[in-house]
């Protein structure tokens, strides 16, 4: 018996897995789940020139590192596939022939510099550009005429003057006046049928459903019904996401905004789960406030009643908040586990000590854990754990109305007193550099200050006791020579 609910998602190989495509994604298998139905992935790589294998496992491996599971697709089983476009032209040749012989399609001649021409004087004239029928009248004499000249003809289904209704499932209720669109090409004059085909021819066989797709395909949708009703289909429901939009409205663009899911974020330290909460809510609202979402969670409260209308907005704050979240929930060893990649590239000697001293590591990053937002910040949030060359101005070592002389004698101080630590201890450093605090005769601020700086080369960093206690004694009092030396220079 065959599942009530089928969706797909149907990705083009022509370059990264796009944000906005991940979300498709991710709303068609949350459908999929809620009705408990399946989740099928179909690789849509009909264009010969621009789909490249690496896209492809770009696609499968972002999919995957979300744990966006596909029941049926590429490299799985499924009784409709096969699932890329590329190995289906034979299906699609039986419908080509039945589109080329009926009277709902008919064979244009056009040049690409005749259509060109056409459309700028229909510009001109402020009309809407569309296809003027030239070819509709070519009688069988014409078209063996132009054949025989060597002109490769493309198909294009006649549009007839009638207005097309159908419910969105998100937008609701839509209306298009078809006269306003011009007979349109299903077949390319290299013989190979376009996606308006392709995509419906698949979407019957497959027995998909329901299409969730962008708001961008919504004025192909009249187009396919047309192509569903003359090739006597049964269509899908279809409903359209809202469009992902810039704070300031403006549309995302691969070549301004990040848009890789792979380059852009994951690549950058995003984690999965983080991914997958905030996607869910660019467009999606949930019925109360609520505002971290596991997908299991979305898998059982996802329903498209709550999907908006209206464009969503990208904001980076809000996914680095989220972000944030997630690494905060993570076991200390998880969470070095995932930072050591990380470290690998930004900084290999920090990563080659990392990996000598684990203890070490995992010390470093519980210190910086409730800072992070992402995991590529973890060499800039913890390079002071590592090497002994810190990068800083004498400047900073000295607070708000001291003296370099004075600060140096504090610190002098200081060094002489946690010499004499032998367990280097939170407790005993604070018992310590407090006591010397108070000899000095001198606030907080005018020894802890130069200490921290001394240790991070930071103007914010963790705690100074705790930070002497992690660094340990010998790397401590080394940097805190060190910045001695920088201001009695």
């Amino acid at each position: 018996m065959d599942e009530l609910v089928r969706v797909r998602f149907a990705p083009s190989p022509t370059g990264k897995l796009h944000f906005g495509s991940a979300r498709t994604a991710l709303f068609n298998y949350l459908f999929a789940k809620k009705f408990g139905g399946k989740f099928v992935l179909r690789i849509e790589d009909s264009d010969k020139v621009r789909s490249t294998p690496e896209s492809e496992i770009d696609i499968l491996e972002g999919l995957s590192w979300l744990g966006l599971s596909w029941d049926e697709g590429p490299m799985s089983d499924g009784r409709y596939g096969p699932y890329r476009q590329s190995e289906r032209a034979e299906i699609y040749k039986e419908f080509i022939d039945r589109m080329a012989e009926s009277k709902d399609a008919y064979y244009c001649f056009c040049s690409q510099e005749e259509l060109a021409e056409e459309r700028e004087k229909q510009e001109k004239a402020h009309q809407m550009p569309k296809y003027s029928g030239k070819c509709r009248g070519l009688s069988e004499s014409d078209i063996a005429g132009l054949t025989k000249e060597g002109k490769k003809p493309a198909i294009r289904f006649k549009v007839s003057d009638e207005v097309i209704e159908f419910d969105d499932l998100i937008k609701g209720p839509m209306k298009f006046d078809m006269s306003l669109f011009g007979d349109f090409v299903i077949v390319g004059s290299d013989g190979n049928p376009l996606f308006l085909l392709t995509n419906l021819i698949d979407d019957s066989l497959m027995k998909i459903s329901h299409v969730l797709r962008a708001e961008d395909h919504l004025s192909n949708t009249p187009k396919q019904l047309l192509l569903f009703k003359a090739l006597g289909l049964m269509a899908p429901e279809y409903g359209h996401l809202p469009l992902i939009l810039n704070p300031d409205k403006s549309k995302i663009s691969k070549r301004k905004n990040p848009a890789s899911l792979t380059e852009d974020f994951r690549d950058k330290g995003y984690l999965p789960e983080a991914m997958i909460n905030f996607m869910a809510l660019l467009g999606w609202h949930p019925a109360n406030d609520k505002e971290i979402f596991s997908l299991g969670d979305l898998e059982t409260e996802f329903s498209l009643d709550k999907v908006s209308k209206s464009p969503a907005i990208f904001d980076i704050q809000r996914l680095d908040y989220i972000n944030g979240y997630y690494i905060r929930q993570k076991k200390i060893g998880d969470l070095a586990n995932l930072c050591l990649p990380f470290m690998e590239k930004c900084n290999p000697a920090a990563f080659i000590e990392a990996q000598a001293k684990p203890e070490y590591l995992l010390q470093a990053v519980s210190m910086v854990q409730e800072r992070m937002k992402r995991l590529d910040e973890i060499c800039e949030l913890t390079h002071y754990f590592f090497g002994n060359d810190l990068n800083y101005d004498a400047e900073l070592l000295v607070p708000k109305n001291a003296k370099k002389s004075d600060i140096a004698n504090y610190l002098k101080a200081g060094l002489a007193e946690l010499q004499e630590i032998e367990i280097f201890g939170p407790d005993n450093l604070e018992k310590t550099l407090i006591g010397t605090v108070a000899k000095l005769k001198i606030t907080n601020g005018e020894l802890l200050w130069p200490i921290r700086v001394a240790l991070t080369g930071e103007k914010a960093s963790p705690g100074v006791f705790e930070l002497l206690s992690v660094l340990g004694k010998e790397r401590s009092l080394k940097r805190i020579q060190d910045a001695i030396t920088k201001l009695e220079k």
